[in-house]
């Protein structure tokens, strides 16, 4: 996907770019997949903002997604690569042999025509899902499952790929994009490959406005705040010591480690993203 620039008429004009969506192949989403979407702007059901900077932006569909890839020995065909406004990878619509249609996450060298497969049984090739069980050693993947049936949690985002290190006992060890190292139940699905639209890390927003499509709203600095609405505010001119970086709520948010060391999913953790290894292979 090349990423469109742009002549400079206007100052923000001049760092904007946008993907040119050349690898599209249709416009309109699939009827029968498609749900209409509620905006929460970052509230709980009872109305209490919880995400704070979040808000309007453009209306969306949601587009239903295959996360659990359950149609075990169907074949299915590649009918087009679409564009999903809800996340930043690109979507592939599958036609079954039974009839049935279904989105999946569009991986790179995905093409129209192409046949898919999903089960133990499934060839390893970009786009077919497996049980990590049946997947070699080595291989890259994405679209991951933390625990079996319960549909992709892990590796969905642009460009994201994790690779089978290997297999101890009842556990698969995978090396995350981030680096990290954990273990996934080996009958957890994969698909292999690695998710499309690899530029768009490289986008470049570039003015206030195309923040607000998008739904976000503005973040101010807490030190350009009066003392009563933030810790980090008040001062006369501006202050940078003194104070370490904290949230509105007095929180430090920098060295200070704010995970539960009592979840239960901390030993499948083998090696963090930013220390070195944490736990063992259980026996």
């Amino acid at each position: 996907m090349p990423v469109k620039s742009y002549r400079p008429y206007t100052p923000s004009r001049r760092f904007i770019t946008t993907p040119d969506f050349s690898e599209l192949t249709r416009r309109n989403p699939e009827k029968s997949l498609v749900h209409g979407m509620r905006k929460k702007a970052g509230r709980n059901n009872t109305g209490m903002l919880m995400v704070r900077h979040k808000g309007g932006g453009h209306r969306r569909s949601y587009r239903w997604i295959d996360f659990r890839r359950e149609k075990y020995g169907v074949p299915a065909k590649v009918v087009s690569i679409e564009y999903d406004p809800n996340r930043s990878a690109r979507i592939a619509l599958l036609q079954y042999a039974d009839g049935e249609k279904r989105y999946i996450l569009h991986p790179v060298g995905l093409k129209v025509g192409d046949a898919v497969a999903s089960g133990p049984q499934a060839d390893i090739k970009v786009g077919n899902a497996l049980p990590l069980t049946h997947i070699p050693e080595g291989t890259f993947v994405h679209n991951l499952e933390l625990m079996p049936g319960r549909g992709a949690k892990l590796v969905r985002s642009a460009g994201g790929q994790a690779q089978l290190m290997a297999k101890d006992g009842p556990y698969a060890q995978l090396r995350m994009p981030s680096g990290e190292i954990r273990l996934i139940p080996k009958e957890c699905m994969a698909t292999i490959g690695q998710v499309g639209n690899l530029e768009h890390e490289n986008i470049v927003l570039g003015n206030a406005g195309r923040k607000r499509h998008l739904g976000i709203r503005p973040t101010v600095r807490g030190g350009a705040m009066n003392a009563t609405d933030h810790p980090l505010g008040g001062g006369r001119g501006k202050s940078k010591g003194h104070n370490h970086p904290r949230s509105p709520w007095n929180q430090l948010s920098r060295g200070f480690k704010t995970r539960n060391k009592r979840k239960i999913w901390g030993w499948m953790i083998l090696k963090d993203r930013r220390k070195g290894i944490l736990g063992t292979v259980p026996t």
